[in-house]
């Protein structure tokens, strides 16, 4: 009988070559970055991140992003557009949107030009959020208004919005 040393360096010895040859395969690594992609949109810089976790050298990771960039499949832009209607959809003002895309490497301009594209009225969104949150009634005591401030602040709303979400009709 084998001891289990040897038989964990035969099983080394049989998996590992194939494991290694995948990963400097570039057909793999843009097979994986399609698998990703036919998923969800992806930014540039999130799909290279991606591909290295997954095994595959950054330079590969790289060329190959870059090689569905040109060929059209990767789109910051788009990627950036669907984020932001997600985002918008789930509750979050622009200040969390920016960030998090920011996060994800996309370029400011980019970031700009989809928020505007967006067209949102972040005001209306603030209030239907606190609504939603809190109820219809605005809050009377400071205590309350406070906490309702800090949500909208977490949920990525500028201040402005915020104000204007937690004020009473007659305050304007």
């Amino acid at each position: 009988m084998s001891d289990p040393e040897s038989i964990n360096e035969l099983n080394a010895d049989l998996f590992l070559p194939e494991e290694v040859d995948r990963f400097s395969d570039p057909k793999e690594a843009r097979k994986k970055a399609m698998d990703y992609l036919a998923r969800r949109e992806y930014g540039h810089e999130e799909l290279i991140r991606k591909l290295a976790t997954a095994g595959f050298g950054f330079d590969m990771s790289t060329a190959v992003v870059g090689v569905l960039r040109d060929d059209g499949l990767q789109n910051d832009q788009r990627f950036c557009e669907s984020f932001v209607q997600s985002r918008i959809s789930q509750g979050k003002g622009p200040v969390r949107i920016r960030l998090d895309l920011k996060e994800r490497g996309i370029q400011a301009g980019i970031v700009a030009d989809a928020l505007h594209d967006a067209a949102q009225d972040w005001f209306n969104l603030a209030r239907d959020i606190r609504i939603r949150k809190f109820g219809a009634d605005v809050p009377a005591e400071f205590k309350e208004k406070a906490r309702q401030m800090r949500f909208l602040q977490y949920r990525g709303f500028e201040q402005d919005h915020i104000s204007a979400a937690v004020r009473t009709q007659g305050e304007d």
